[in-house]
């Protein structure tokens, strides 16, 4: 016999089991991380991180993590992260290993 499921174990965002959700790997697939450097006064290169969707994390302690990582200084306002330097590669593998999918971190020319 078949086991009936309560209104209260079904996910109210995708209508799925909760044993089952996929409402963590949709909300995934929203988030993009954008690493490109841009020129500031006298052409100094600023290497900027921008996050776009839903992030819930402390883009403070992110950032503070990101300008040691790079031995730089930097700062963070809104959703991006500013470094100054060149540090695109390093930034990436960074994020990596903080726990962000490679497949949503692209770095732009």
């Amino acid at each position: 016999m078949r086991e009936r499921i309560k209104d209260e174990d079904i996910c109210p965002k995708c209508s799925f089991p909760k044993e089952l959700c996929i409402c963590e790997d949709l909300e995934a697939e929203d988030q993009r991380i954008t690493i490109s450097n841009e020129r500031r006064r006298w052409g100094k290169i600023v290497t900027v991180v921008k996050f776009k969707g839903d992030f819930e994390l402390n883009l403070d302690d992110l950032s503070t993590k990101a300008k040691k990582e790079c031995a730089s200084g930097g700062t963070y306002r809104d959703n991006t992260i500013e470094v100054q330097g060149d540090h695109r590669l390093k930034l990436k593998k960074f994020l990596v290993n903080e726990g962000f999918t490679e497949e949503n971190i692209v770095i732009e020319d």
